[in-house]
C-alpha cells in the first residue's frame, strides 16, 4: 500500500497529467444575450465580493489542493507568494495528513508564513471531529474551515474511507462550533438541489459546488489501483454548469462558490451569471506554478483581474451580485436538464 505521503505527489502527478484531457465544465452551454449599449465604463466595476463574513478583494482565489510532502511544500510555499502579491484568497489541501503525523504540519504553516495578512482557508474532510476541525483552523490561523465531500474518491481510493454514514452529523456539529465561517465543498463531482438542502438544513452558509470539468479524483485514485477497475466512473457527477443550475432554489439560503475545470475571466464570469458570489481555481494555478513559476502565475492573475473587468464592462455589471441580472440562455443539454429536475431557469 502507498503511504499518504508518496499519495499526495501521486495527486500532484496524475492532476497534472490531466490538465491537457479533454473534459466539460458545461460552461460552453450558458451564453451571454450581447447588448450593445452597455452605459459602463470600466472605472466603474468593483470586483469585491463576500463569502460570509469574508470580503475578498478579487471574486476568484486559489483553490484547495495540495500540502503533506516536501514536494507540495515548495508548491504551497510558491502559491502562497503569489496569493501574497496578488491578494488573493487562498485554501490548502487537506491538513488531515499534518493532524495525524505532526513532521508534516510545516507543508500547510509555511502558507502562513509567507503570507501573513492573507486570506486562508483550511481544509478536511467531512468525516472529521469538532477537536480536528479546531486544530486545522489553528494551525494556519485561517480565515474559514473548508469542509469536503469526496465519497466517490474515497470509495475508489485503495485505502479509503468506506462508512459516510455520520458525516451530516459532523458538519453541523462543526459549523455550530467554530468561530470562522465553514464552506462545504464538492470535490469534482457536483452537487445537487437535494445535497444543499441537506447542508442549508443544518446551518451550512457557504457551499463549493465543485463540479465535473476539472481534476478527477475517481481518474487519480482509479490510476493507484492495480487493475485500475472504475474506469467507468470517469464520467460520474455533475458539471460545474449543472451544479450551479442546482443551487437556483437556495440562493437566498445560502452562498455559493463556483469551482470544476474553470480556466478563462469569460467562465467566471458565466459562474456569476449562474449565481455564485466568488470562483475558485486549482487545476488552472497548479499547472502555471508547475510549468511557468510563480512570477508567471501573478502576471497571468492580474491579467485575468483586468480581463474580468473588461467583460463585467460588456456585459454591464458594476458589482460581482449584478452579473446574475443579467440575460443568459442555455443551450438544449442544460435546458434539459433544467427540465427534468425541475429546476427555474429563469
Amino acid at each position: 500500500m502507498n503511504t499518504s505521503w508518496n499519495r499526495k505527489d501521486q495527486h500532484i502527478h496524475y492532476a497534472e497529467m490531466q490538465y491537457n484531457s479533454p473534459k466539460t465544465n458545461g460552461l460552453d452551454g450558458v451564453r451571454f444575450v450581447h447588448q450593445s449599449l452597455s452605459e459602463m465604463s470600466v472605472n466603474n466595476v468593483s470586483l469585491k465580493t463576500t463569502l460570509g463574513d469574508i470580503e475578498l478583494d478579487t471574486p476568484f482565489f486559489i483553490n484547495a489542493m495540495t500540502g503533506g510532502s516536501d514536494k507540495a511544500t515548495i508548491i504551497n510555499k510558491n502559491l502562497a507568494e503569489v496569493a501574497r502579491n496578488t491578494n488573493l484568497a487562498m485554501a490548502l489541501g487537506s491538513i488531515s495528513i499534518a493532524l495525524k503525523e505532526p513532521q508534516y504540519k510545516e507543508s500547510f504553516e509555511i502558507v502562513r508564513k509567507t503570507n501573513p495578512n492573507g486570506i486562508l482557508f483550511a481544509n478536511l474532510g467531512a468525516h472529521h471531529s469538532v477537536d480536528n476541525a479546531k486544530r486545522a483552523v489553528e494551525m494556519i490561523e485561517a480565515n474559514a474551515l473548508q469542509l469536503h465531500l469526496n465519497t466517490p474518491q474515497e470509495l475508489v481510493m485503495p485505502e479509503g474511507d468506506r462508512d459516510f454514514s455520520d458525516w451530516l452529523t459532523n458538519i453541523e456539529a462543526i459549523v455550530n462550533s467554530l468561530s470562522v465561517p465553514v464552506i462545504v465543498k464538492e470535490v469534482g463531482f457536483g452537487i445537487s438541489k437535494e445535497t444543499i438542502k441537506q447542508l442549508t438544513d443544518v446551518g451550512v452558509t457557504i457551499i463549493d459546488v465543485a463540479g465535473k470539468g476539472g481534476t478527477n479524483f475517481i481518474e487519480i485514485e482509479n490510476e493507484r489501483r492495480d487493475l485500475k477497475e472504475y474506469a467507468y466512473l470517469y464520467d460520474w457527477g455533475q458539471t460545474t454548469a449543472e451544479s450551479l443550475l442546482e443551487t437556483k432554489m437556495y440562493q437566498d439560503k445560502a452562498t455559493f462558490i463556483a469551482s470544476g475545470g474553470i480556466r478563462t475571466p469569460l467562465e467566471m464570469l458565466k459562474c456569476f451569471g449562474l449565481g455564485a458570489s466568488a470562483v475558485g481555481l486549482s487545476g488552472e494555478f497548479l499547472h502555471l506554478i508547475l510549468t511557468k513559476g510563480t512570477q508567471e502565475t501573478i502576471s497571468q492573475i492580474n491579467r485575468f483581474k483586468q480581463e474580468l473587468t473588461h467583460l463585467m464592462t460588456l456585459v454591464g455589471a458594476k458589482n460581482i451580485q449584478s452579473i446574475k441580472d443579467k440575460s443568459i440562455v442555455l443551450d438544449n443539454q442544460l435546458l434539459n436538464w433544467c427540465h427534468q429536475r425541475h429546476l427555474p431557469i429563469n
